[in-house]
């Protein structure tokens, strides 16, 4: 198995923690190809997360914006309402398979807090999660889920109280643990074999989308849109689709205030200025000043809020092969309330930074061409921020 995408990805951890993840790998080689637990991880995605989720015509959507056909992947249907819970349950089986018998993760918006509070549930395994006080205030729903489910969540003061420091949180508490403590990152970031891992368990998004819409429309889309902070949805549903070189593959990120303000979280979009550097054991583009420090990142949307991407979205946008844009938050809000007047679906913040770009490039396109936007999370959690803002 390949470490790195290109130049980005590898092991940049400290020497207590490569045993870890020799062990993970190892078991990971093992367990992928397994035809039991395959079989496992497909029951569990079927008949408890609910696969497969429709690919959804948004034909007043799109007749509202006058171009491109809309179709909508309906990760906000699954179990616990978003696309966390089919990563979640493939890393609780491997760890299940490894005697791990406790298990912490970290989380910005909640959602990946609370699909592995749930996933410890269902499989009797103790679990505490890492999480921002500022994302603690922001998403005070997840957090009462993730209680009600039985887990631990464990505030964390440090920096600006959000995702980059939750992780760093996870990552010292991981350290001291690994003895019996699996941990499962959220995202297609941190050390090998995460950023592999993590998008193997979500191309299940991408696998499906593609054969729905050839069974629909008899051709692959145009477009494929994701919103992508660390870049897990985005990673899912565009690896099924990198050999179809005729698709373009358009990650979303968060222009907060504006790529000219400074307070935004992008660093492949044009303008951003993101740098090559290290950071939560991957090499990838960060925002950081020019000695390397890392900058903070700004967001409306929790789960967007973090200063890097994944290693494999670097590559993709170095290869040339995906393009990444921004949009703010002010967009995104406005996209927020037209998915939800238009299709009585209201979207994820996260998700609506994908629906907020296609606003912009669908009434340019052809009538015959075709979009498909994942919808990667419903947005009763973020019903609260949008009223406050």
């Amino acid at each position: 198995m390949n470490t790195k995408f290109g130049i980005f990805g590898g092991q940049y951890v400290p020497e207590i923690l490569m045993y870890p993840l020799i062990e993970l790998e190892k078991a990971y080689e093992k367990y992928r190809v397994d035809e039991d637990f395959i079989k496992e991880y497909k029951y569990y995605l079927k008949e408890y997360v609910g696969r497969k989720s429709p690919l959804y015509y948004a034909e007043t959507l799109t007749k509202k914006l006058n171009g491109a056909k809309i179709y909508l992947k309906r990760e906000d249907l699954n179990h616990t309402g978003a696309h966390k819970i089919n990563n979640v349950i493939g890393q609780l089986l491997l760890a299940k398979r490894m005697g791990k018998t406790k298990v912490i993760a970290e989380t910005g918006a909640g959602q990946h807090g609370v699909a592995t509070a749930t996933g410890a549930a269902l499989f009797g395994m103790e679990c505490t999660v890492f999480m921002g006080e500022e994302d603690i205030k922001r998403q005070k729903l997840n957090v009462f889920k993730m209680k009600l489910l039985g887990a631990k969540v464990q505030p964390v003061v440090s920096g600006t109280g959000t995702l980059k420091d939750a992780t760093n949180e996870a990552i010292r508490a991981w350290v001291r643990l690994v003895e019996d403590t699996f941990y499962v990152i959220g995202s297609v970031v941190g050390p090998h074999p995460y950023p592999t891992m993590v998008r193997d368990f979500q191309r299940i998004i991408g696998d499906e989308a593609r054969e729905q819409i050839l069974e629909k429309e008899n051709k692959l889309p145009n477009a494929v849109i994701a919103c992508v902070g660390g870049g897990s949805n985005a990673a899912g549903i565009f690896y099924p689709f990198i050999e179809d070189k005729d698709v373009t593959l358009i990650g979303v990120e968060a222009g907060g205030e504006g790529i000219n303000t400074g307070k935004h979280a992008a660093v492949l979009s044009e303008g951003a200025n993101g740098k090559v550097g290290v950071l939560h054991g991957m090499k990838t583009y960060l925002l950081a000043d020019d000695d390397g420090n890392i900058k903070p990142a700004f967001s409306i949307s929790a789960g967007l809020d973090y200063p890097g991407t994944g290693p494999e979205h670097s590559y993709l946008h170095e290869s040339g092969r995906a393009i990444y844009e921004s949009v703010t938050d002010q967009e995104a809000v406005s996209a927020f309330r037209l998915l939800s007047e238009t299709e009585g679906i209201i979207p994820a913040l996260e998700s609506s930074h994908a629906v907020a770009y296609a606003v912009k490039v669908v009434p340019k396109m052809n009538k015959d061409d075709i979009v498909v936007i994942n919808v990667s999370g419903r947005g009763d959690k973020d019903v609260q921020t949008i009223l406050d803002f």
